[in-house]
């Protein structure tokens, strides 16, 4: 590449025109200056003869490039720049956003969670789904036990509220500055207080079964926190000792309602008991009535044939001595009969022990093994299929024993565990084949006994075949 020459370089000319106080420096400064001019016109013509001009543009061409593409890495780094910021910011916000809404889910979760606990159960078909067997806290012997241990409760509760013991509070409260309206103020916030909570228990106590009592129990619990809650200002607490009055009341209350129920079901028995027994005399009275109107026919009867038999011709005789001898076979079946009424009248556990089924209404392999003293023991097994099943029962089994009670007794314990209901052991119903059953008899039985295998439950039957008769024709219809 062609060069200036070393004289004609800016440094040099610089030096003498620095020197330019003296003439002759000056006057060389400005030759050597014309001969750079001279020279950088010809190195001109030199670059551009050989294409160093076109180089020269290229490059400049290329810086300016550079240039703008600095100048545009530089706007592009700035609008990155600008949305990394925008993105951070947004980063920010959204995690902002994600936290408010964390904090809004452990604030829901945490208001589910109470509101769950503060919900109170009264829906009967949720609760049977988990209820099991109450286990009775007071096992006393009767209703009136619970009604004065229920007394003695409420007359604590009284005591308490009477002597201001229900509460823990604040007595030093001054209303426009007087103590006397403070106290006043403070005897009121008190009164409504417990009147509150004892409302609350009220409804519990009132609404309580044997499947809800936790509940009730949970709800009374509800109330007291929540009235001592709200009452914190006021400095008014209702005591823990008054609580557990209340919860013993509940229980307390439950355990006295069913106690009454139970001895209601007793007295329910025993009614039904007396009018079993009042029914067996009527029937004995009617039978009495009854073979001692037969006796005094066949005795006037026994009378006639033998004033006949006093005038009677020889050929007669014999019709009459017949007669007469029927007559007295008939007296006696007569005084049989009687001693078996009279048996049955003195001995009250003689009766009939009988095993009936009702498919229509309970399936099959359900029988009914009970008892009665009845003279007439189907008479007892239509009334238990009266109204309040939709089919007649049928009878399986009628065993007569001079001890019915212990009979009917042994084929339940025997099949105690086969019970349709564990709970009221009243309720005679056996899940049991009849063939067990006839075995269990036979051997606990010294008589021989028939037992009818198939249930003839026409009604029921009857019922089925007019109800396939009906869906068949609505199947018809259909297709």
């Amino acid at each position: 590449m062609k060069k200036f020459k070393w004289y004609l370089s800016v440094w040099f000319i610089s030096i003498w025109f620095t020197l330019s106080i003296l003439i002759i420096p000056f006057i060389i400064g400005v030759i050597l200056l014309i001969f750079r001019i001279i020279e950088e016109k010809k190195l001109q013509r030199y670059w551009e003869e050989s294409g160093f001009n076109e180089i020269v543009d290229v490059k400049e061409e290329k810086e300016k490039i550079q240039k703008e593409t600095l100048k545009h890495k530089e706007s592009i780094e700035k609008e990155i720049s600008k949305l990394q910021e925008e993105a951070k910011k947004a980063t920010k916000d959204m995690e902002k956003q994600v936290n408010n809404f964390e904090v809004t889910i452990e604030e829901l979760q945490a208001e589910k969670q109470q509101k769950q606990e503060e919900i109170i159960v009264i829906d009967d078909e949720l609760l049977y789904q988990s209820f099991g067997f109450y286990d009775p806290k007071y096992e006393l012997e009767n209703s009136e036990q619970y009604k004065e241990k229920l007394d003695e409760i409420r007359d604590k509760q009284k005591e308490m509220v009477k002597n201001k013991t229900a509460t823990d509070h604040l007595d030093e409260w001054i209303l426009e500055g007087s103590k006397q309206k403070g106290k006043v103020m403070n005897n009121n916030n008190i009164k409504l207080t417990l009147r509150s909570f004892n409302n609350e228990c009220d409804a519990a106590i009132s609404n309580v079964k044997f499947n809800n009592i936790n509940a009730m129990e949970k709800r009374v619990k509800k109330a007291f926190d929540q009235l001592n809650k709200t009452n914190k200002n006021n400095r008014i607490e209702i005591k823990t000792e008054y609580l557990s009055l209340k919860i013993d009341e509940l229980y307390l209350a439950f355990e006295y309602a069913q106690k009454k129920e139970e001895e209601k079901e007793e007295q329910r028995q025993i009614r039904e008991q007396m009018r079993e027994e009042k029914k067996v005399q009527q029937e004995i009275e009617k039978q009495r009535k009854k073979l001692e109107k037969d006796e005094e026919h066949h005795k006037q009867a026994l009378e006639k044939y033998q004033d006949q038999l006093e005038n009677a011709s020889d050929e007669m005789k014999k019709d009459l001595e017949d007669k007469i001898k029927e007559v007295m076979e008939r007296m006696e079946e007569l005084n049989k009969e009687k001693e078996s009424v009279d048996f049955r009248e003195q001995n009250a556990r003689a009766g009939y022990v009988y095993i009936i089924s009702n498919i229509g209404s309970f399936g099959e392999n359900i029988y009914k093994i009970g008892m009665t003293r009845r003279l007439e023991p189907n008479e007892r097994v239509k009334e238990l299929g009266d109204a309040s099943v939709p089919f007649t029962y049928d009878i399986h089994g009628m065993i007569f024993s001079n001890d019915a009670p212990t009979l009917e007794n042994t084929l339940h314990h025997e099949f105690n565990d086969k019970r349709m209901n564990l709970v009221n052991l009243r309720k005679e119903f056996f899940k049991v084949s009849l063939k067990e059953i006839e075995e269990t008899v036979k051997a606990k039985h010294n008589k021989v006994v028939e037992f009818t295998k198939l249930a003839e439950a026409e009604d029921w039957r009857k019922s089925e075949q007019i109800r396939k008769k009906s869906e068949d024709k609505t199947e018809e219809v259909i297709a």
